[in-house]
């Protein structure tokens, strides 16, 4: 990637058919920040999660937000800030994220998506700089330090898949388990394909997972 002070990535969607409706998101070295109450009461909890980013090159106002699984192995100590979310839910799920819960880093917006990798969380919930930064692509005028609106965590590579698993496989599985039943047939991935940030069950989690040792459908 380009050399920059920051490396930065956009959660947005896959062409495939998702559409985060604008919503964008970031990865960038380690930032201070103070952890910040992340659960609601009553709100479901999770521990596992897909987390989407982009692969190729995109230019926002001047800035490749490019970012994929490579990227991030590729930071010291293969940690980063998941910064720039700009959705409500989405940012309420990470929120929800505990130090040592996994996630699947997702290739989007790209030629093909799927899952390329695990992450771990290695940092709890804290305030997002971004929203303050004017020079940021994240920055959020209506956002201020004394109540701040957007929060992030810090992941930290742990491997590739052993094999890529795309989009258009799990859709298969998805539309197969609707019909007869199985893991993926409520997949978040599906049923709210424009959240950046997704909640996974145990059970989907380990689907995917057991898919490594399959043949592509």
């Amino acid at each position: 990637m380009p050399p920059k002070t920051r490396a930065r990535v956009s959660k947005r969607p896959a062409h495939s058919g998702e559409d985060d409706g604008g919503e964008t998101a970031g990865v960038k070295r380690k930032a201070s920040g103070k952890t910040k109450s992340s659960e609601s009461p009553g709100s479901p909890q999770y521990c596992h999660w897909l987390m989407k980013s982009e692969p190729e090159s995109r230019f926002e106002n001047g800035i490749d937000v490019k970012f994929g699984i490579e990227d991030l192995k590729a930071l010291p100590s293969q940690t980063g800030c998941w910064d720039g979310v700009r959705n409500y839910q989405a940012r309420n799920f990470m929120r929800q994220m505990k130090e040592g819960q996994s996630a699947f880093f997702y290739h989007s917006n790209c030629k093909e998506p799927g899952i390329a990798g695990v992450m771990k969380i290695v940092k709890e919930a804290y305030v997002d700089h971004t929203q303050f930064d004017k020079k940021d692509v994240h920055f959020d005028a209506t956002s201020k330090p004394d109540n701040p609106k957007w929060s992030m965590v810090d992941v930290q590579f742990q491997r590739m898949m052993q094999r890529f698993i795309p989009l258009s496989e799990l859709k298969k599985y998805h539309l197969q388990h609707q019909a007869k039943g199985g893991p993926l047939k409520d997949m978040t991935l599906f049923t709210r394909a424009r959240l950046s940030v997704q909640p996974l069950t145990s059970e989907e989690f380990d689907f995917v997972l057991s898919l490594e040792d399959k043949e592509p459908l």
